[in-house]
């Protein structure tokens, strides 16, 4: 069976200072809170990422979740709740962007 998988990279340093504000337990607990509050189950991982920052050519190394999601309902759902929470947490972690991937596994319950 032919299954969507969303993964979302959501880096932890603030847009503006460009350092960490919100400690990763806290981002995590926020993470938790925003999926569940929209009915999306997830696997996430804490994890170091590098962004280049595309007008002042710097590199960032931050702390980052990665946050996978399987769709087993309504693709057209699926998808708006996720453009939905990564608007949310854009927002909630003051995140300049969320590189998001979609692709389809071979994928099933047993």
């Amino acid at each position: 069976m032919k299954t969507l998988k969303m993964t979302l990279y959501v880096g932890l340093n603030d847009k503006n200072s460009k350092k960490q504000e919100i400690s990763n337990e806290v981002a995590e607990q926020l993470i938790y809170y925003i999926l569940l509050n929209n009915g999306l189950d997830c696997t996430l991982s804490m994890n170091k990422g590098i962004y280049t920052h595309r007008q002042e050519k710097t590199v960032t190394v931050e702390n980052s979740f990665k946050i996978e999601l399987l769709c087993f309902e309504n693709e057209i759902d699926f998808i708006q709740k996720v453009v939905n929470i990564v608007g949310f947490l854009k927002q909630c972690l003051n995140q300049e962007s969320i590189a998001v991937v979609q692709e389809y596994l071979n994928s099933e319950l047993w």
